[in-house]
C-alpha cells in the first residue's frame, strides 16, 4: 500500500466519525463557559471564616470566640455592622488593601469568601 493510499484510508475513517449535534455542542460550550466564570462559584462563608482565622486574626477579632487582637483595628463584627460597606465594597477593599494591612495576595475566590464571611456577621 502506498503512502497516499494509507493517508486516504485514514482520512476516510476520520470522516465517518459522528459529529456532535448542534444542540449538544451549544450546551457543552455554555456549560464550559459557566464553569470557567468566576460568578459560577458561590462565595463560601465557612471558607471565608477559615481565611479570616488564618490571615486576619493576628490583628482583628474575627469571631466571637477569639479572645485577643489589636485594639487599633476594628473587629469583623464592627466592620459588618457598618451600613456603608456592601459586599462589593468589601471585595474591592480586600482586593487592594490599604498600606497598614499586609498584602495577603488572596485570589478572587478567597476575597469573595472573606467578604461573604464578614457580611454574614452583620447583626
Amino acid at each position: 500500500m502506498t503512502m497516499r493510499e494509507t493517508i486516504m484510508r485514514n482520512a476516510t475513517r476520520f470522516e465517518r466519525r459522528p459529529a456532535l449535534p448542534g444542540l449538544a455542542t451549544g450546551v457543552a460550550i455554555l456549560l464550559a463557559s459557566l464553569l470557567a466564570s468566576p460568578a459560577a462559584r458561590a462565595a463560601d462563608v465557612e471558607e471565608g471564616r477559615a481565611i479570616a482565622e488564618r490571615w486576619c486574626a493576628s490583628c482583628h477579632l474575627v469571631s466571637r470566640e477569639q479572645e485577643t487582637a489589636t485594639d487599633e483595628v476594628p473587629t469583623f463584627h464592627a466592620i459588618a455592622a457598618r451600613g456603608d460597606l456592601s459586599g462589593e465594597t468589601l471585595t474591592a477593599f480586600l482586593a487592594d488593601p490599604h498600606p497598614v494591612m499586609p498584602d495577603m495576595a488572596l485570589t478572587r475566590d478567597e476575597i469573595a469568601d472573606l467578604a461573604s464571611y464578614i457580611d454574614s456577621l452583620a447583626d
